[in-house]
């Protein structure tokens, strides 16, 4: 299902004995742009510390009662390696917290989750998956600081980033949604990370080597819209690009 982080955010989230807090934002890497984690208000269960949650950790999602299922308990979420609220995730913190859940990595192999071309629930089957594949360096980027980058088109600033369409079956940040109102009044519309060219992470601009007026032509996107495949044919068509489930049945 796919699904507005802005939607997502503010889900509580139970662990297998109680409720922990509730989804505040998302760590996504900028490679693959994949949620590595949600990032949990802990209210006055765990000052000072980031909590973070791999998409791992979940079982289920209600959107009738907004709420996020865990198979953690929440003695676990405690004791798993603290990182402080003002500190960035480094590397050294992800192998600590990836050993300690017992997870596989997904910084190592040639997919977006590692070794494996989908996101693999069965834990039976992480063995199975290679070793010894080179590890790619990643950077997370938190969804908060990149709403508001500016979106520009070849021939100038087209509008901002508003929110990002998760993909809660793999985790994969399936569109972004731009808001041009700057230029046309209202008008929303959805960029793939796929047609992105480049993201330049000090200017706070998202580049993408497509015309003003192409986006601005482009089907519109509104609250109201509904991301169905009928209507993501429809786009991937206007842009004459390849959708994304054409890979993944290649993966598969």
């Amino acid at each position: 299902m796919l699904s507005k982080a802005t939607t997502l955010k503010g889900y509580q989230l139970h662990a297998r004995d109680g409720e922990i807090g509730s989804v505040q934002e998302f760590y996504f890497d900028d490679k693959h742009w994949t949620i590595r984690y949600l990032v949990a208000n802990s209210g006055n269960w765990l000052i000072g510390r980031q909590v973070l949650i791999s998409p791992y950790a979940l079982i289920s999602i209600d959107p009738a009662t907004k709420s996020i299922g865990l198979d953690l308990r929440k003695e676990q979420v405690q004791n798993s390696p603290s990182l402080d609220t003002d500190k960035p995730v480094s590397r050294q913190f992800e192998e600590s917290y990836y050993s300690f859940y017992g997870w596989p990595t997904y910084w190592e192999g040639p997919y977006s989750w590692g070794y494996s071309p989908s996101f693999e629930r069965n834990r039976d089957k992480w063995g199975q998956f290679g070793a010894g594949c080179k590890k790619w360096d990643h950077h997370l980027r938190s969804t908060r600081t990149v709403t508001g980058y500016r979106l520009e088109a070849n021939d100038g600033e087209i509008g901002h980033v508003e929110d990002f369409v998760i993909d809660d079956a793999t985790w994969e940040i399936r569109y972004l949604i731009v808001a041009t109102k700057n230029w046309w009044p209202g008008k929303k519309v959805l960029v793939s990370p796929q047609w992105i060219e480049r993201v330049s992470w000090t200017e706070s601009k998202v580049f993408i080597n497509l015309s003003r007026d192409t986006i601005q032509r482009s089907p519109e996107y509104t609250n109201e819209s509904l991301l169905t495949r009928d209507y993501e044919i429809g786009l991937h068509g206007y842009y004459n690009r390849g959708g994304y489930w054409d890979s993944e049945l290649v993966a598969a």
